[in-house]
């Protein structure tokens, strides 16, 4: 946010000027725009409302025509995209789950603590806001170049902000993901996602309604910091952006914890209208966005009765403040004592700040006159916000990277060395250095914890049911083919899922991309789209919301470069029976160990040719959305049957890493036999789609193999469980003991060197 020479009296009297309206983030034509809907030139406050509601952090002015065509509809859905503050599925038995992902790039960048702790406080009040209570959050995180110390200090700060909020609001992280690449140098990536339980029947709305119904704030005092944090989200990154720490706000999960409960408290009574997290443009945002919402209502809002942290805030700072740990609350008129009641309790403030009017404008006031007066409908999407259809373009790296040819790598002669350098990358090996830092226990439900499984497990308590979570993106294979790759991460949710006994459910999104403005780039966020769309109406999830998150570039000697487009899925599924429920680990020697689906000569996008042989430029690995069905359908109907004791996936690092993380838990090994009909290094290391590992007991082949040939899934036996030994084609790769050191000490060597 600029600073600017402004006083009371230029805030309210004096009209803005285009000079200010373009520093504060609008186009010159967009405040020739608000000048035809209020039928003047607005006022500094004015425009400094439209600038962050205009924001495309808070309009998505250049990405809502591309989001209306992902799908909505589902048989589960109770709440679709845009209706409330985060999507609604039916879970059963009376119950439904309230989740969704968001990012917080742009503070993280520069304040890397705080920047991810308020993420994660602003994701989980989204979910309780409703009036669900959370039970379980995942992260996903993208980091530069982990050998500079600019990364270090960058994961370092994110993770112990994700960990100490997380932890003293007492909700578990259950999972999640972490990637480097220098790509993301400048612009980190943090995504938070969050899930509650609720009674469906008992959500609360983000509408207002009830002219003459008063309007509180409740929770926190209103500060300086974060204001215009939604515009702030909308612009590059820069070597000045530090001059934007006002913009990063400063978390309280204490506070949230009391927030939590009093907003519980008060889902149980009678006396609330409506209500909406203050997040993104604060006040400004919360009093718009529900009176646009209502049935032609308005708000009267008096700035002096807001809570402030400092003397003297003009109006303009109180409404774009983004303090934390903020509702704005509406309440059925005659119920404000109950309201107070029990914010006083939990030591939180509850103040009356204005009144729900006729009309649909919505009024700031201050010092006893108007210092804003703007039609609320005008300021939020679907109603006078701007929409744009951007250009977009092929950019020419798309065809040169499918111009790759395996045969152009040589096979290295050492398959063992080649392994062993994988389980130390920094983007295969073990996350337990972040993971530690998590409480995963906290509550009690987590299932996973030292059950290893390809998704987060939380126990839906009084229920024989479980909720299955993930969230995944491999963003290399999405710069390859936006839209082939983004069908694989809905595909890799969908399944991990499925290999943990689940059955998919729903998705939510949080999509980082570069400038969408730049013709490429946007053709990156379409592509996207449009695979996203294809997968899950396959797999029958929709999209229940999400988040867009643009402007993740830099500019570097002039040129613009964006991060790797990044197209994050958090997908939720429900576990029957939690006697279904699958872990990953290995269970007894002698077991055998199967391969579901077909294998290729195929290293095009993978850990191994990027960082063993240095190839960057190679499409998406190989990928059909048919076979891929067919095979999580198999994998269910295995597990219901108990044909299978431990099912994981190939994924990142290929068939040999998957064998390891099986291997580690239980400190097993393995004793396999590699394909003659496909390339050693592609069998073992190539990441191509489509493809999980089994281990079935001996007394169950004969029922395992019957299963099989009723499916059209190709499935081959790869060898046995042993009792620590790592064996390929005979050649003895070392023992799971020392294998685990390495796997497990990677990613501190490289972070603490």
């Amino acid at each position: 946010m600029a600073s600017f020479n402004v006083t009371m009296e230029s805030t309210m009297h004096k009209e803005a000027t285009i000079e200010e309206a373009v520093e504060l983030g609008l186009r010159a034509d967009e405040f020739e725009m608000i000048k035809g809907i209020l039928g003047r030139t607005p006022n500094f406050t004015e425009t400094a409302v439209y600038s962050v509601m205009w924001s495309e952090h808070c309009s998505y002015k250049n990405s809502i025509h591309w989001l209306k065509q992902l799908p909505k509809d589902g048989p589960h859905m109770l709440v679709k995209a845009g209706e409330e503050n985060a999507g609604l599925v039916d879970i059963g038995d009376g119950l439904g789950c309230v989740f969704k992902i968001e990012s917080h790039n742009h503070p993280s960048a520069l304040e890397p603590y705080q920047g991810a702790a308020t993420g994660v406080g602003g994701i989980n009040r989204d979910i309780f806001t409703m009036g669900a209570r959370p039970i379980a959050q995942m992260n996903s995180l993208r980091f530069g170049d982990i050998e500079k110390d600019r990364t270090k200090w960058l994961v370092k700060g994110v993770v112990k902000g994700i960990g100490d909020y997380g932890n003293a609001f007492g909700i578990p992280i259950v999972g999640g993901e972490v990637f480097f690449d220098g790509s993301y140098n400048t612009n980190p990536l943090v995504n938070a996602f969050s899930a509650g339980i609720m009674d469906p029947t008992k959500v609360i709305s983000a509408t207002s309604a009830g002219a003459g119904n008063p309007v509180f704030i409740v929770g926190s005092s209103t500060g300086k910091d974060g204001i215009a944090g939604a515009a702030f989200a909308s612009k590059d990154i820069t070597e000045d952006s530090a001059d934007d720490l006002p913009s990063v706000q400063v978390g309280d999960p204490f506070m949230e914890k009391l927030l939590l409960e009093a907003t519980m408290e008060l889902a149980d009574t009678d006396a609330i209208v409506g209500m909406q997290d203050m997040g993104a443009a604060g006040i400004t945002c919360s009093s718009c966005e529900m009176s646009a919402a209502g049935d032609n209502v308005g708000m009267d809002i008096n700035l002096d009765l807001v809570p402030t942290r400092q003397k003297n805030m003009l109006p303009y700072e109180i409404l774009l403040s983004e303090s934390q740990e903020r509702m704005l609350v509406v309440v059925q008129k005659g119920k404000e004592q109950v309201v107070k009641d029990i914010f006083d309790k939990w030591d939180l403030h509850a103040e009356e700040i204005g009144v729900v009017t006729e009309g649909g404008r919505v009024r700031y006031m201050m010092g006893g006159e108007v210092v804003g007066d703007v039609p609320a409908e005008s300021l939020v999407l679907g109603g006078g916000a701007p929409v744009y259809e951007r250009e977009y373009s092929e950019p020419a790296y798309y065809n040169e990277f499918k111009k790759f040819d395996i045969n152009s790598i040589e096979q290295p002669e050492d398959l063992k060395a080649v392994a062993f350098s994988l389980l130390q990358n920094p983007n295969i090996a073990s996350k337990n250095w972040v993971t530690e830092q998590y409480d995963s226990m906290v509550g009690t439900r987590t299932m996973t914890t030292n059950r290893p499984s390809d998704a987060g497990i939380v126990n839906i308590k009084g229920t024989n049911k479980a909720l299955a979570m993930t969230v995944d993106c491999n963003s290399r294979y999405v710069n390859a083919d936006p839209f082939v790759g983004t069908m694989i991460a809905v595909s890799e949710a969908a399944r991990n899922i499925t290999c943990a006994g689940g059955n998919p459910s729903a998705i939510t999104n949080c999509l980082n991309f570069g400038n969408p403005y730049n013709p490429e780039s946007f053709w990156q966020f379409v592509g996207a789209i449009k695979g996203m769309s294809e997968a899950c109406l396959k797999f029958g999830t929709p999209v229940t919301g999400g988040n867009v998150s643009f402007y993740n570039q830099s500019v570097i000697d002039g040129v613009e470069v964006p991060v790797f487009p990044t197209p994050t899925i958090g997908m939720i599924g429900v576990v029957d029976n939690k006697e279904n429920v699958m872990t990953l680990d290995f269970k007894d020697k002698g077991d055998l160990i199967f391969i579901l689906g077909k294998s290729y000569d195929d290293i095009s996008s993978s850990e191994y040719l990027v960082s063993y042989h240095g190839v960057n430029e190679s499409p998406a690995p190989y990928f059909n959305l048919d076979e891929e069905a067919e095979l999580h359908q198999t994998v269910k109907e295995l597990i219901l049957k108990k044909r299978v004791n431990a099912v994981h996936d190939i994924a990142d690092g290929g068939l040999f890493t998957s064998l390891v993380e099986m291997s580690i838990p239980n400190g097993l090994g393995f004793d396999i036999v590699t394909d003659s009909e496909v390339r050693e290094d592609a069998f073992l290391f190539g990441e191509g789609q489509g493809r999980v590992l089994v281990s079935v007991n001996e007394d169950q082949e004969d029922e395992f193999i019957e299963s099989m040939m009723a499916s059209a899934v190709d499935f081959t036996l790869l060898g046995h469980v042993t009792k620590g030994k790592l064996m390929v084609d005979d050649e003895h790769f070392g023992f799971i003991k020392e294998v685990s050191t390495l796997f497990n000490e990677a990613l501190a060597k490289h972070l603490e060197n």
